[in-house]
């Protein structure tokens, strides 16, 4: 069944609990990690950002430096949808999180694009600079930048509401799973 909306998956008080756990190590993780770097989530985000310059180059080399930053954001994004179409809350959540997480690490590169500190993969062009330069706001880097790190955090404060407003909605209502058999044992009449 596809979720148009309304057809969410109770969120348990054991799988909120769990969610927040997540959210805790995930949070340690950020901020005790060399500047918000986690090392395990951002090398996969600069694996999915590297893999989307080639494939952004199939359609033109002119996009091409377009497509790490898409790459980064196009698996996450699939995986909200499709964890969306299905009414997966907690999975939801989470995706859209990962997601927003990476608009903190698209900030830090844009904000980087006049100084040009951080190590490139592979060494190459900076991207940010590039397209920067090309739309001509190049002295803009560290505004631009801020409010893409604002609406990472915001994206990532908002779904961890979301779920927590899914939970508190539903907290009283018992989560029957439709698809045991009933244990349930009634008098024949």
């Amino acid at each position: 069944m596809i979720n148009l909306g309304g057809d969410w998956k109770r969120v348990s008080t054991q799988q909120f609990t769990g969610f927040c756990v997540g959210l805790v190590v995930f949070a340690l993780l950020m901020f005790k990690s060399e500047p918000g770097f986690i090392f395990c989530l951002d090398h996969a985000n600069l694996l999915f950002h590297e893999a989307g310059h080639p494939a952004a180059g199939l359609f033109s080399r002119r996009f091409e430096v377009y497509g790490g930053t898409l790459g980064q954001l196009v698996f996450p994004l699939v995986l909200a949808v499709s964890f969306w179409r299905e009414g997966q809350t907690v999975s939801f959540a989470a995706s859209v999180i990962w997601f927003f997480e990476n608009w903190l690490n698209i900030a830090r590169y844009m904000a980087d694009a006049r100084t040009q500190i951080l190590p490139l993969v592979g060494g190459g062009c900076h991207d940010w600079a590039t397209i920067f330069g090309r739309w001509d706001v190049m002295n803009h880097d560290t505004q631009i930048a801020g409010v893409v790190q604002f609406t990472g955090w915001l994206g990532m404060a908002a779904a961890c509401l979301w779920i927590t407003w899914q939970w508190w909605a539903n907290r009283k209502n018992p989560i029957i799973d439709t698809h045991l058999p009933s244990l349930l044992i009634t008098p024949h009449s």
